[in-house]
């Protein structure tokens, strides 16, 4: 039964892992669109799900939740490597080096906000239908 929960909501947990992680990734290239030489960077969102997805145990990764209760459930983050981060291909690279194309990680970070808050929604419909079907029982 519990291994059907965590199955359950194990994608879930991924996607809203990585997507944290990729936010933070596209934060730090916005962050540095005026430092000279910054090579802006990206991770593949579809490649690393699918990696996370196929492994059979949570993701360790540097990220954990402090827990105040033994009733709590530990989460993590999924791990990922610096080897995994991608760069940017600039399409007008500015003199000074920078990649980072405002536009662009404009677009992303709406884009991959959008996609959080979409998981949040469906995350919680999955909890909340978990639990009308737990309260009928």
């Amino acid at each position: 039964m519990l291994d059907k929960l965590d199955n359950t909501l194990r994608f879930q947990q991924e996607a809203l892992g990585l997507l944290t992680q990729r936010q933070n990734i596209l934060a730090s290239n916005i962050a540095n669109a005026d430092t000279p030489g910054y090579l802006a960077r990206d991770i593949d969102f579809s490649e690393q799900l699918k990696s996370a997805v196929e492994r059979n145990t949570p993701a360790q990764g540097p990220l954990t939740l402090s827990l105040t209760s033994g009733s709590h459930i530990p989460a993590v983050a999924p791990a990922i490597d610096n080897g995994q981060l991608l760069y940017r291909i600039p399409d007008q690279p500015s003199a000074d080096g920078n990649t980072v194309d405002m536009d662009r990680e404009r677009i992303s970070f709406a884009d991959n906000n959008m996609k959080y808050q979409t998981s949040l929604t469906v995350l919680g419909g999955q909890i909340k239908g978990m639990m009308s079907v737990i309260g009928q029982g």
